[in-house]
């Protein structure tokens, strides 16, 4: 994770972002920690990232790099007014220790495009594409990762990102609002994951979906009331932490969170 000691929304890069409403910096930086802590307390180990200055939306450090068994397929944004994150996040790989890191040839956004479901099917990758990832990158990533990577096409602006439509809910299950996917990724999602829990519009614009999950706990926003009794009604404890800050930058929970997967001992 990274402190949003920086966040700001200075300019539009997607549909949420308004750059007329001003950011409560303070408000921001304690919903951020409230999250850190409910992590914490939930028994998992974050690591915090450095934010660093002209770079308003490190605080979305999904969208830096995307692991999987230890080997970390960089990031490379579409925008230049992120560019400088990767870089920043590829450091934080090459410190750590344990990390094989590969640097992108192709456009992607790590964790924002890309889940991994380490039970379903042996290992999959989903991985979208429409907005900001290229789809060579979805072949360039089978290729570093050495898992199947399944691509899936976002067709509404308001669903930039596959995790503002897609989750994974644990090793095996999905959750997804089909509407943001054409019709033949609907087709590919209903194949794949016949018991997905399935959200509507309001559950993913209330950014319901774009959440984190240990398999037990789901960890969503407060505004998605309704995504958390579905969550609840399949098996899962929701957890609710406001991050309304940070939703004026075009993302919540999961945005901020970048899941670390190293390799199997």
């Amino acid at each position: 994770m990274c402190p949003p000691e920086h966040f700001t929304v200075e300019y539009t890069i997607n549909p949420w972002m308004d750059t007329t409403v001003a950011v409560d910096a303070a408000q921001a930086l304690k919903q951020w920690e409230s999250l850190r802590t409910t992590l914490v307390d939930l028994g998992h180990v974050v690591h915090v990232l450095d934010a660093r200055p002209g770079l308003p939306d490190m605080v979305y450090s999904a969208n830096g790099a995307f692991s999987v068994d230890g080997t970390v397929y960089g990031a490379r944004f579409r925008y230049p007014q992120r560019a400088d994150e990767a870089v920043a996040h590829q450091a934080f790989y090459d410190t750590a220790g344990a990390w094989r890191f590969v640097a992108p040839q192709h456009v992607n956004e790590g964790e924002g495009d890309f889940a991994y479901l380490p039970a379903a099917y042996g290992g999959i990758v989903l991985a979208g594409y429409g907005f900001r990832t290229d789809p060579a990158a979805h072949a360039e990533a089978q290729e570093v990762l050495g898992r199947p990577v399944i691509s899936l096409r976002l067709v509404d602006p308001a669903f930039y990102h596959l995790d503002t439509a897609l989750a994974a809910l644990d090793d095996r299950h999905v959750t997804y609002y089909p509407e943001a996917f054409s019709e033949a990724s609907q087709r590919v999602l209903a194949q794949l994951f016949p018991d997905a829990v399935l959200a509507d519009r309001a559950d993913a614009e209330a950014f319901g979906l774009n959440l984190v999950s240990d398999g037990r706990h789901v960890v969503l926003n407060t505004d998605a009331v309704d995504m958390g009794h579905k969550v609840r009604a399949a098996g899962y404890h929701p957890v609710h932490v406001d991050l309304s800050e940070l939703k004026r930058g075009g993302g919540s929970v999961k945005c901020a969170v970048a899941e670390l997967r190293p390799a199997q001992r």
